[in-house]
């Protein structure tokens, strides 16, 4: 078996979104080709609530998937579907926006916020797929332990341990927490774009220590190793995907394949045409 190694580093930045959210900013429209599939990457990690309590008000998508994961905290959400919900410590939600939604997330106070959000790129033919939702809770996240790391499967399959399995883009996504001085050898799928977030802590790769709120974007081969350094554990969020190969029309939070189907869908927005499903009127008593 070959080693993946280290083939791009990218440091997250401090950065302000929705209402006025202080976050970390960690993959953009800098990354999108070394990143493909994977648009998009925030990290939110605070004890102020004031960092984070305006939220992200009522406001639209397309194109995409979004899948947030919380570590620690509480966020509230809704949409134009009519779901609403709560999203509390070690929870994740799976959105496909698909031909459009409007939705918001609202973080509550607690003590503290850890969490990310990462955007998926949906494929031509899939962009304009009804818009859904499906929250991953603790039931659904497979857990393999050992002496040395603990890996929670929040998508796709970690050996004979198993997580959600996403509509769309069949994406793997680990919480994987190393021990100090140990380490840890993931097998990965041959063909696909493989990268980690060091979330919390340092990791040790290749004998070179990388910071916290890094994304380590890894070349070809069949596996990858990363250790905890001897004075802290290590965290990470490890992700792998398919690319897609496509065009890429983006405009906030609008993701298309060509500036005619971006222009036309803030179009939509203007003349009140966005929304294709709406949510379901109440069943009369």
């Amino acid at each position: 078996m070959s080693e993946r190694t280290v083939k791009r580093l990218v440091r997250g930045f401090p950065a302000v979104d929705g209402a006025g959210v202080h976050l970390v900013r960690v993959l953009g429209h800098e990354t999108v080709k070394d990143f493909d599939p994977f648009l998009m990457l925030d990290s939110f990690d605070s004890a102020n609530p004031e960092d984070y309590i305006a939220g992200f008000p009522m406001h639209p998508h397309r194109g995409i998937e979004t899948i947030t994961y919380l570590i620690r905290g509480e966020i509230d959400h809704e949409d134009s579907l009519g779901n609403a919900g709560r999203i509390r410590d070690g929870q994740s939600q799976w959105m496909t926006a698909g031909s459009g939604i409007l939705h918001q997330e609202m973080p509550q106070p607690t003590e503290r916020l850890l969490g990310a959000q990462l955007w998926l790129n949906l494929p031509a033919a899939e962009k304009m797929a009804e818009p859904r939702y499906f929250d991953i809770t603790k039931n659904m996240i497979g857990e393999k332990q050992t002496a040395d790391a603990t890996v929670r499967v929040l998508a796709g399959e970690y050996g004979d341990v198993k997580g959600a399995k996403p509509y769309h883009i069949q994406a793997t996504y680990y919480d994987v927490a190393v021990k100090p001085g140990k380490s840890i050898t993931i097998d990965t799928k041959a063909g696909e774009t493989v990268f980690i977030f060091l979330i919390e802590g340092d990791a040790v790769i290749t004998g070179d220590r990388i910071p916290e709120k890094t994304a380590v974007l890894f070349g070809e081969g069949d596996r990858i190793t990363a250790a905890a350094p001897k004075d802290g554990p290590s965290r990470f969020l490890f992700l792998s995907g398919k690319p897609l190969g496509e065009e890429i029309a983006w405009g906030g939070p609008i993701v298309m394949n060509t500036r005619t189907e971006l222009f036309k869908a803030f179009q939509e927005l203007e003349e009140g045409t966005f929304i294709k499903h709406k949510a379901a009127p109440p069943k009369e008593n």
